[in-house]
């Protein structure tokens, strides 16, 4: 079965399109602000969903929430579509459900603290090295003890309990420090007071929700609401790649599908790799590079190459440039870097056209039979079929009324987890504690009141007492005085004979 191809563009005569094939090799989507990223991201939606392959994707200002709606026939939009040289698009809402991490605009998107793991939570909290070997000492220690950590008051109780046992912990684990647990515990209030803590709690999302089509075999565009959420860079990238680094350790091996069982876009990546620790990086790049061959095709969403690490780069095999400007020598560099990372075509300067393209404009270079990169083409990007722009709050609450998830995540569940036991068990181990000090204040008065009813012995001493004492100390003056005499006169006599 052959599985119609992506209209990208077109223009003089070419068109530009994708095949789905390989669209699990990854891509790119850059360009300055205000060229056209985000309507270039609304048709690759719009075109993988149409053909049933499920979509994710962030909206940071919420215009993609327009996907959700019907577009409107307008006359700039006839004449593109006569200048690219296609069909006139059938305008239709794509199916949609919205998430939220804090639960207004979408359904709560949550994970549990133990999912996320605590590399991911150290990069959430920013904690240096020593910090996170500590709080991967704490996750282990969770893991023994069986207590589960679902949300920050769990985690929050376990390092309290870390703190108490600091010593027989050190002894199992390898050294902890207080200082390092009073950070980390600084650092879960900073994330609090952003609202990151709303993350975590169940009940936590699961994948195969993010997998489904309509009853028309479309595939549902998953819309993040990161309206709010963008306002706190770290957990926004943060939570974007808990999902990516899901995908990679759930899904099943499927090699080269001829369609891909989900597209994954990564909006504004950049902050994904801003002051990223190499550990990171080298997982973001293991993560890109391994999820392909489950069937999941990550697009990066940004404004330059340059925001993104070489090696990463080099793993996005489909690439819609949208215009650069080159006002500064980094603008320039930037210029050139997206020029090299195209397959040349003779009949084009990339490096030129990079910055004299319009608005809806772009530099697209695809992947072709066997996956080889085809030259760059200069073309304008196809109008989507839905609405481009943003909602009114009416219309996303029609659509999430008829979300067929609503009922599975708006209602936050609370079951007994680390936070409830070692609860209960510091409270037991205070009962026990006032128990035995009620034992030993009872011991301690019962002796007291048994010491008070023993009779007291006199120190005075009594007549018949005193006179036999005094008898005793005469007798015995005038036996040792008899005694004395009896001796000297012995020895007299001896002396006197020895004379």
């Amino acid at each position: 079965m052959t599985i119609e191809h992506i209209l990208i563009g077109g223009g003089g005569g070419t068109q530009v399109a994708l095949d789905p094939r390989y669209a699990n090799r990854h891509g790119l989507i850059a360009g300055a602000t205000g060229t056209g990223k985000t309507v270039s991201l609304q048709v690759l939606a719009e075109a993988f969903s149409a053909r049933g392959v499920p979509v994710f994707l962030a909206d940071v200002k919420g215009d993609l929430a327009g996907l959700s709606q019907a577009g409107k026939p307008h006359p700039k939009i006839d004449e593109r579509v006569a200048t690219i040289g296609m069909a006139p698009p059938v305008l239709a809402a794509s199916p949609v459900v919205f998430w939220d991490v804090f639960g207004k605009g979408g359904h709560h998107l949550r994970t549990t603290v133990s999912e996320m793991g605590p590399m991911l939570l150290g990069r959430l909290l920013e904690l240096n090295d020593t910090q996170e070997g500590v709080l991967q000492v704490v996750f282990r220690l969770a893991d023994e003890e069986g207590l589960l950590l679902l949300d920050i008051p769990d985690l929050r109780a376990l390092l309290n309990y870390a703190a108490e046992h600091q010593k027989e912990i050190s002894t199992r684990f390898g050294r902890i420090t207080g200082a390092s647990i009073g950070a980390i515990q600084r650092r879960l209030l900073a994330l609090e007071s952003q609202g990151g803590d709303a993350f975590f709690g169940e009940p936590a999302l699961k994948l195969e929700d993010l997998m489904r089509t309509d009853l028309s075999g479309r595939g549902i565009i998953n819309v993040l609401d990161a309206r709010e959420l963008f306002h706190s860079p770290r957990v926004y990238a943060t939570c974007l790649l808990w999902l990516l680094a899901e995908l990679f350790e759930q899904l099943p091996e499927v090699g080269d599908p001829p369609l891909p069982k989900l597209v994954f876009f990564f909006d504004e990546a950049h902050l994904l790799f801003d002051h990223a620790p190499p550990a990171l990086v080298d997982k973001v790049e293991q993560v890109v590079r391994l999820v392909r061959s489950k069937g999941v095709g990550v697009w990066f969403v940004t404004q330059s190459p340059l925001d993104l690490p070489d090696p990463v780069l080099g793993q996005l095999g489909n690439r819609v440039q949208h215009a650069l400007r080159a006002f500064t020598p980094r603008d320039q560099k930037a210029v050139r870097a997206a020029a090299t990372t195209f397959r040349q075509n003779p009949a084009l300067d990339t490096e030129t056209a990079i910055t004299q393209l319009g608005v809806g404009e772009a530099l697209v270079s695809v992947l072709e039979a066997k996956g080889v990169p085809g030259v760059v083409q200069r073309c304008l990007v196809r109008p989507p079929c839905s609405r481009i722009g943003p909602i009114t709050e009416e219309e996303r609450a029609v659509v999430r009324s008829r979300s067929p998830v609503g009922g599975l995540y708006d209602q936050a569940v609370n079951r007994e987890s680390a936070y409830e036991i070692l609860s209960a068990r510091a409270e037991q181990a205070a009962a026990a504690a006032e128990q035995a000090a009620a034992e030993r204040a009872a011991a301690e008065a019962a002796a007291k009141a048994e010491k008070a009813r023993q009779p007291r012995r006199s120190s005075r001493q009594g007549y018949v007492e005193a006179a036999t004492k005094s008898a005793v100390r005469s007798m015995s003056s005038q036996l040792g005085r008899s005694l004395g005499r009896s001796l000297l006169r012995g020895l007299l006599g001896s002396l006197s004979k020895g004379r």
